[in-house]
């Protein structure tokens, strides 16, 4: 139901008697709408702490359903209080709308509506900040955006990369364990440890041990993998190479043959992060036949290992693989936060918990990192975040690798937004990861646009880089970068912080009155 054009509300206009009319039938619809919403999750949540946060995350759910623009429009024209950074304490901001508008109209509940006290307004805040400070630890100079460095194999062998890290301004790492073994991530550990102790600076590492999941990835004949392809060309997507019948026609498979019979007719398919385009022009008993539709002019090569993205199909894939299973006991033992790949619904995320569990029976679990990196893990994220916040602390991490791949281009740059604003609601933290100064940690040199990124990250509590050679320069410009952003923004509100640029524009008079003198 849309403001802009159900009868069932007040016309919106200028009038302020009809402003308040509209705000309090709107107040009264999210709180019917996302009182539902909360009475549905309670029975899930056990972590008391969590529920204030899934009460605000539901009401702004609620609220999201409406097309608020001309109310906007109208609410701005009368310089009062918008909706539009109402994230983190949606209830508060209307209340204190309702007490302005009341007064202002003269009406005769007026007594009825006061303002919130400030303690309501920056409640939601600081959860956010609270569970940031239980994932990412401390801050450093006062920086509310935490950064993380990816480890590289060769920290195996020493601690100087944590000790460089560590000197440059880090919080917190990542361990991948898609790569390496349970040992070298021992020995990366045990050299974090010794590093923290060789610098002396009483700061912990927090780590982040990042389980591998299921692979989708291509498997291609090795007498195949040299072979160019270019659009309009077809290929076979098989189940299994071994048994696929003979054919003249390039063929490919998945690491998980099971994706393969899931696909739908005009179903996409992209390879290598995108960097190849397919669209499934016949299913057949041995699997489906693609259309190449996207790839570079010169063709391309498409190898085994690549990735395999199936956009718009909804993958029945368990997400906790026997092997993640396996790494969990070191992973629960060394770990303050686990990485969750390919999770997509609130069922997976208990699968998680519950195998978590076996693990840490006598102590707290580490906190949990979802990783929404497909369509349906981003129709599913407030389920996600209600079923995993409402058991331990936890963070969403913004995948933009692969979700760019499932969503397209144009869309991700709008949901990378929208989630951002969805976790805001739920006091939940959130990592801004996938090619942040890619080109400095690789090459030594940034790139205009990624310092444009890296700016937009700011509004994130905290900041992944990958691993390169430059990464001790990227995280000291990260930090600065971070640092000064801060000044000016925190999430969606501007602070308004004096302008010094153009201050000689008005002279030497108006600095004297700035100074006092």
């Amino acid at each position: 139901m849309d403001i802009a054009d159900t009868e069932q509300w007040p016309q919106v206009s200028d009038d302020l008697q009809q402003l308040h009319a509209t705000i309090r039938m709107l107040r009264a619809d999210l709180l019917n709408d996302g009182n539902a919403l909360i009475n549905e999750w309670q029975p899930t949540i056990t972590r008391p702490t969590f529920l204030p946060s899934a009460r605000n995350l539901a009401y702004y759910l609620a609220l999201r359903r409406h097309d608020l623009r001309p109310l906007q429009e109208h609410l701005a024209l009368r310089g009062l209080s918008s909706l539009g950074r109402s994230e983190a304490h949606v209830l508060a901001t209307f209340d204190a709308l309702m007490a302005l508008l009341a007064s202002a109209t003269g009406s005769a509940t007026s007594g009825v509506y006061s303002f919130p006290s400030s303690a309501s307004f920056t409640a939601g805040r600081e959860a956010i900040a609270r569970e940031a400070a239980t994932l990412f630890g401390s801050s450093l100079s006062g920086r509310s955006t935490r950064i993380m460095v990816t480890v590289p194999s060769e920290a195996a062998e020493s601690p100087l990369f944590a000790e460089t890290i560590l000197q440059s301004g880090a919080e917190c790492v990542r361990i991948n364990c898609a790569h390496d073994s349970p040992e070298v991530w021992e020995a990366m550990v045990a050299h974090i440890r010794r590093a923290e102790q060789c610098v002396g600076s009483e700061r912990r590492l927090r780590i982040l041990m990042d389980l591998a999941g299921p692979k989708v990835r291509t498997v291609r004949p090795a007498k195949e993998s040299g072979d160019r392809l270019f659009t309009d060309d077809r290929i076979l997507l098989v189940h299994d190479l071994g048994s696929s019948e003979a054919t003249d026609l390039p063929r490919v498979a998945s690491t998980i043959p099971g994706v393969v019979g899931q696909l739908t007719l005009n179903a996409e398919v992209w390879f290598d992060d995108g960097q190849i385009g397919a669209r499934v022009v016949e299913l057949r008993d041995d699997g489906a036949l693609l259309v190449i539709t996207h790839a570079p002019p010169e063709g391309k090569k498409l190898r085994s290992a690549k990735g395999l993205n199936l956009p718009g199909t909804d993958l029945e894939i368990v997400p906790l693989t026997a092997k993640d299973r396996a790494d969990l006991a070191l992973v629960a033992q060394h770990a303050d936060m686990v990485g969750y790949s390919f999770v997509q619904s609130a069922g997976d995320v208990a699968l998680l918990q519950e195998a978590l569990a076996e693990h840490v029976s006598d102590r707290r679990p580490p906190a949990l990192v979802l990783k929404i990196e497909t369509r349906r893990a981003v129709q599913q994220l407030p389920a996600l975040i209600v079923q995993a916040a409402g058991h331990q602390p936890s963070a969403v991490m913004i995948a933009r690798g692969d979700l760019a791949v499932e969503l397209g281009y144009e869309r991700m740059a709008e949901m990378q937004e929208e989630i951002l604003w969805l976790c805001e609601a739920a006091h939940t933290p959130v990592i801004w990861a996938t090619q942040v100064l890619e080109s400095l940690t690789r090459e030594g040199l940034p790139s205009r646009a990624e310092v444009s990124d890296a700016a937009l990250a700011a509004r994130a509590e905290c900041v992944m880089l990958n691993k390169g050679p430059y990464i001790a320069e990227s995280v000291r410009l990260l930090d600065g970068i971070l640092l000064r952003m801060q000044n000016h923004q925190v999430k969606k509100t501007a602070h308004l912080r004096a302008l010094r640029s153009w201050e000689a524009l008005f002279g030497e008079s108006s600095a004297a009155r700035r100074d006092g003198s």
